[in-house]
C-alpha cells in the first residue's frame, strides 16, 4: 500500500504543477529567488559539472542530471551544493537509497540547512512518508519561517494527505 500511496502522491504533485526542487540554496544560478515549490535552487559556483547538472536538473533530465552532479563530487568531494543536486537527482529518479547518502554528505560539509531540510521533506513527500516529510519541512520552516518554497511544500504535503483520506475535492 505505501507503493501505491507514493505513485498517487507523485501523481498529485505532477497534476498540481508545482513540482521542482530546492536543489540547492536560496538563490539560482542567474540570481532570481526560488518561489516555487519542491526543491530550491542554488548558486553552483565556477564549477561546470555541477552548472550542467542543473540545467538538465531543471530540464526534467534526471539522468544526466545524475551524471554531471556525480562528476562534479567526484572532482570536487567537498562541494556540499554538488552533493544536494545529486541527492535531488537520485531523487527524481527514485533511487531513495542513494538521495539518502548524498544528502547525508551535504549535511556534513553545510550543517542541516534549509535548502537540505526542504529537499529532504520533498524527497519523503515523493516516497508517500508523510510524517517524515512534514517533519523535515517544519523543521526548516522554524530556520526560515518566510521561506515560500517551505510554505509550498507544507501546503503541497498537506493537500496530498487529503486525498489520502478521502477528502480531496
Amino acid at each position: 500500500m505505501p507503493h501505491v500511496r507514493s505513485v498517487t502522491l507523485a501523481a498529485i504533485l505532477c497534476l498540481t504543477g508545482l513540482t521542482g526542487c530546492q536543489s540547492l540554496s536560496d538563490t539560482a544560478i542567474d540570481g532570481q529567488p526560488a518561489i516555487e515549490s519542491g526543491y530550491a535552487p542554488q548558486a553552483y559556483a565556477g564549477d561546470p559539472k555541477a552548472r550542467s547538472g542543473k540545467a538538465h536538473l531543471d530540464a526534467g533530465e534526471y539522468g544526466l542530471a545524475e551524471q554531471s552532479f556525480r562528476a562534479a563530487v567526484e572532482a570536487t568531494p567537498r562541494d556540499g551544493a554538488a552533493w544536494v543536486g545529486l541527492a535531488a537527482s537520485y531523487d527524481r529518479l527514485g533511487r531513495f537509497d542513494l538521495a539518502d547518502r548524498a544528502y547525508r554528505e551535504a549535511i556534513k560539509l553545510q550543517g542541516e540547512t534549509v535548502t537540505i531540510l526542504n529537499n529532504q521533506g520533498y524527497s519523503y513527500m515523493l516516497r508517500g512518508d508523510v510524517k517524515t516529510a512534514r517533519a523535515k519541512f517544519e523543521k526548516a520552516r522554524r530556520l526560515d519561517p518566510e521561506n515560500q518554497v517551505v510554505l509550498n511544500n507544507l501546503e503541497l504535503l498537506y493537500a496530498g494527505q487529503q486525498y489520502f483520506r478521502g477528502e480531496a475535492p
